[in-house]
């Protein structure tokens, strides 16, 4: 896998969960407004993070009304 950054494994929480949450606040700019490589490096990143985060956290604490 090639990483966009710094390794997901070797990222603290706080720093994986800071990371996801600025990923998720500025996609919708990104889509709007980034070009075509910005936006693909935008996904490639999110999903390295976001798999490292389920990884760490398989049984993290589920919604059911999120369940669709």
């Amino acid at each position: 896998m090639t990483t966009m950054g710094i390794d997901p494994q070797q990222l603290t929480d706080e720093v994986l969960l800071r990371e996801l949450r600025h990923l998720h606040a500025t996609r919708t700019e990104t889509f709007l407004h980034g070009p075509d490589d910005a936006l693909a490096n935008h996904t490639t990143r999110t999903g390295e993070l976001e798999a490292e985060y389920l990884r760490r956290h398989p049984q993290r604490e589920i919604d059911p009304g999120r369940l669709r």
